[in-house]
């Protein structure tokens, strides 16, 4: 029989207080009733890698919900239930964790959702994606800390591999394939030997996946702390082109985003995406749109990319008239802007782009339309043509104050 291994005081030294005394809470409520609960996946991985994780995700061998219930009395926690899926969330002052009814999973065909049965912890772990995160550790008081390994988890872990649990694995579910390239490269370990092989296989698998599950993977890499990783290491592996062909995981892509972390302490995905889809085309942004099911806002941020692309080589001119900045970026959405001051290469150009969304898209005329009818200027597109001329005078420099701009006002009425 293999030594048991316990991990209590690793969750002591690195978890902390408030998380470690809800855990522990928890696997008392559960042990009353006669239930065994566990912390499973990334936070048992990190925790044999020293690496911070609060994402805290527990199984139980039971009714998860109505755990979650007697749990959130106690720590008066807000809880939102998922009956379908039989999980749970607990949010309170300090903390949150998901809790889940142990489950087994069949899948029905190549990239379907999986149909799922109330199950063991075995069970659970064995409908996991990697060995790394198949691991659990049990919460119950008299069990408390002991490590669940059925796959070799903390083997491959030493050996520093991300190794599937079986050879349909990405068969099953190719979203699997984007994990497992963002798991090497975030951790720094290797796609173990077998397992590239499988990969390689199956990549033609991505193509039974759905747009929206294709995408919320590429959320996952472009919040990765270093994005430009795997979509390297992905498009290296035949990964990034089933997206669509043109995207490139390149140096310019890893020096582009280094730029935008050094614009910014925390760039968002959508930055990042822009960026991605800089170099494509209008009709091959539509295409990468309809492959990820973009939400509305996503893809107007990409689709504005070509109309500011047309835009650089004035921008990129030197003593440009700030009205000329305006009227050339003005109605673009800040990401999108963003985006072109990074990828263009032209300081002036980015120089132009950073006074826009930092100065020049806030400069308005002290005057209002009400203030115009006040000065006699008839109602109708007369009053929009002067505030946009009061506008550029303001962007200019000419006027700068509200005398100034009425003085302008009642020349213009009297046609001085």
């Amino acid at each position: 029989m293999p030594d048991v291994i316990n991990l209590s005081s690793r969750t002591e030294g690195q978890l902390p207080p408030g998380l470690l005394e809800f855990i522990r809470a928890a696997g008392e409520l559960a042990q009353q009733r006669q239930q065994r609960l566990y912390l499973v996946g990334g936070a048992v991985r990190d925790l044999l890698l020293g690496r911070d994780n609060l994402d805290i995700d527990l199984v139980v061998e039971g009714d998860a919900i109505k755990l979650a219930g007697e749990i959130a009395g106690d720590y008066r926690a807000k809880v939102t239930a998922h009956p379908r899926f039989g999980t749970a969330r607990l949010e309170w002052k300090g903390g949150r964790a998901d809790l889940a009814t142990a489950r087994a999973e069949s899948y029905a065909r190549p990239g379907a959702l999986p149909a799922v049965q109330p199950g063991t912890i075995t069970d659970d772990l064995a409908r996991r994606d990697f060995t790394v995160n198949a691991m659990a550790l049990e919460l119950n008081p008299r069990h408390y800390g002991e490590l669940l390994d059925p796959h070799g988890g903390r083997r491959d872990i030493a050996a520093r591999l991300v190794r599937v649990l079986h050879d349909l694995s990405f068969t099953d579910d190719a979203t699997r394939i984007w994990r497992a390239i963002r798991y090497e490269q975030r951790l720094g370990f290797r796609i173990e030997s077998a397992t590239m092989k499988l990969l390689k296989r199956n990549v033609n698998m991505l193509s039974t996946v759905s747009g929206d599950r294709l995408r919320h993977e590429l959320e996952l890499v472009l919040k990765e702390e270093s994005p430009e990783k795997p979509l390297r290491r992905a498009g290296e592996l035949g990964v990034l082109g089933k997206l669509h062909p043109a995207l490139r995981g390149d140096d310019w892509l890893a020096e582009t985003f280094a730029l935008a972390r050094q614009d910014q302490a925390d760039p968002s995905p959508q930055l990042y995406l822009a960026l991605l889809a800089y170099r494509l085309t209008a009709p091959e942004l539509d295409s990468l749109i309809s492959c990820l099911r973009l939400p509305k806002a996503s893809a107007e941020i990409l689709r504005e990319t070509p109309e500011l692309k047309k835009n650089i080589r004035e921008l990129s001119m030197s003593g440009l008239a700030p009205s000329r900045i305006f009227d050339l970026l003005h109605g673009h959405s800040p990401t999108a802007i963003n985006a072109l001051c990074l990828a263009s290469g032209s300081p002036n150009a980015a120089g132009h782009c950073e006074l826009y969304t930092g100065v020049l898209r806030n400069v308005r005329p002290s005057l209002t339309g009400e203030d115009l009818k006040k000065m006699g200027v008839p109602e109708g597109p007369g009053i929009k043509e002067i505030l946009l001329k009061l506008r550029e005078a303001r962007l200019d420099g000419r006027v700068d104050s509200k005398r100034q701009e009425e003085e302008m006002v009642r020349g213009l009425i009297s046609g001085v």
